[in-house]
């Protein structure tokens, strides 16, 4: 633990708060301008752009940010140089030309893709783990952050009816009371962003109506985070008979939203849950409309779908890796760049239009992390397992772990009438999906252990390379 984060945890409450405010002001000054509506307004009317006009704009800010990458970034401009001294005389313009970027490479030296004349010391540093526990270092200019906010202020909270003068609450992986707390305030009052801090590691029966009266108390009027931390929230409050005051939205965020979650949240709180996708790098973007359809945000990135273990584009509607090519962050670009995420586009013309009317692109699924899915005996790649953990089943949570090509353990958290039946039932239903080959063990937990960041992984695979 750093010792920054010591001294916070001594802190009597409203100190806590007064140092969470300071950083909440510092982040609001660093994230809104005063072109906020402006830009919220032109990023609406942008949504019903025709696909040609949205083509056209990607197109030309992708060669502007391919130019400047192969120019002005010291990683990039070097690796065209090895190339050209080899005779290779590939135009930087087309994308098609690039090599992928893993996160390793970024992780490796991130100062390299820096562009020149950006400064560091005049741009916002962000360190982030993912769910690999491995730190990447990001660097935003106020300009990059304003405009990725002005797109999540715009089709996120608008969509929901919400904007960024509500009180809102977010469940995420800081560590805002000591793990080992255990009394109320497990939260923290920003008010530099209307937010109420709730920490994603102290959920329990016990503390349940804490939580509750935490959000009534500061007029809480949407909440925002990590899925399955607002769903454990809200399967203990509908277990133990406790009514939530109602919400406008729910927002996932960082974490799949699986549809067992979403009913839960929905009848404890009364409200609609929405899913979202994105990440720290700010290379890609979508959000959920009224009509449960996953939109792309066009200008943050420019996304590929690659086939699973190969490198050709994926057919339409096929499962694939995420590549993506940052349109917003020409200070630190990143091209190629493998999310470690599995996606598909829609199948053809029909499954991309949507009933909201809005022209943006769509993305047909987040299937998952690459590795999210379980590797069959055969070689057979299992993903989007979610349906096994319908809430048609006594369980809280549960986890599946693939020990071995042949083993998978399944982690569950009973809840109230579960039974040995419940488990045979969860069994059945991976087995349906794995087929003969696996051994599949149900082991009853009190609760699932969270990341180094707070979240929840329904899939681990901890399959080495050789043995995939």
């Amino acid at each position: 633990m750093s010792t920054l984060l010591s001294l916070y945890h001594r802190l009597p409450y409203p100190l806590r708060v007064a140092a969470a405010s300071a950083r909440g002001y510092q982040l609001r000054c660093w994230r809104y301008g005063p072109d906020l509506e402006e830009q919220v307004q032109a990023a609406l009317e942008r949504e019903t752009w025709p696909e040609e006009r949205w083509r056209a704009w990607q197109e030309d800010r992708l060669a502007r940010i391919l130019r400047r990458a192969a120019e002005d970034v010291p990683y990039y401009r070097e690796m065209w140089a090895r190339r050209r001294r080899a005779g290779d005389r590939a135009p930087v313009e087309e994308l098609a030309n690039w090599p992928l970027l893993t996160k390793e490479a970024l992780r490796q030296n991130p100062r390299a893709f820096l562009a020149e004349g950006a400064d560091p010391r005049r741009m916002l540093e962000e360190h982030t783990s993912g769910s690999s526990g491995k730190p990447l270092t990001l660097w935003t200019s106020r300009e990059t952050s304003r405009a990725w906010y002005a797109l999540f202020e715009a089709r996120v909270r608008r969509w929901n009816g919400v904007s960024l003068k509500d009180p809102w609450g977010i469940f995420g992986g800081q560590l805002v009371a000591p793990v080992g707390q255990a009394r109320p305030p497990y939260w923290v009052w920003n008010r530099g962003l209307k937010q109420l801090y709730l920490s994603s590691y102290h959920i329990s029966p016990a503390a349940v109506a804490d939580y509750l009266r935490a959000l009534r108390e500061h007029g809480i009027v949407y909440l925002l985070g990590y899925a399955s931390s607002m769903s454990s929230l809200a399967g203990l409050a509908l277990e133990a008979g406790l009514e939530a005051a109602p919400l406008k939205v729910a927002v996932s965020n960082a974490e799949p939203l699986y549809e067992s979650q979403r009913q839960v949240i929905e009848r404890a709180f009364s409200t609609r849950a929405v899913d979202t996708y994105g990440m720290s790098e700010q290379v890609a973007a979508a959000s959920e409309c009224e009509h449960g359809r996953l939109h792309l945000w066009p200008e943050a990135g420019w996304i590929e779908v690659l086939a699973d273990d190969e490198d050709r584009p994926a057919l339409p509607g096929e499962v694939g890796r995420l590549v993506c090519t940052g349109l917003l962050n020409a200070d630190m670009p990143l091209i190629r760049y493998e999310v470690g995420d599995r996606g598909r586009l829609p199948a053809g013309p029909e499954e991309g239009v949507c009933a909201c009317g809005r022209t943006l692109p769509r993305i047909a699924s987040i299937e998952g992390r690459l590795d999210d899915v379980l590797i069959t005996p055969d070689g057979r790649r299992i993903g989007r397992l979610d349906p096994i953990f319908k809430a048609d089943l006594p369980i809280r949570e549960a986890q599946i772990i693939q020990e071995r090509v042949d083993l998978v353990r399944m982690l569950v958290v009973p809840a109230e009438g579960y039974s040995p039946g419940a488990g045979r039932e969860l069994e059945e239903r991976l087995r349906q999906r794995v087929g003969e080959g696996m051994a599949i063990r149900i082991e009853e937990v009190e609760s699932i252990p969270r990341g180094a960041n707070g979240k929840f992984r329904a899939v681990v695979s901890r399959l080495s390379q050789k043995q995939v």
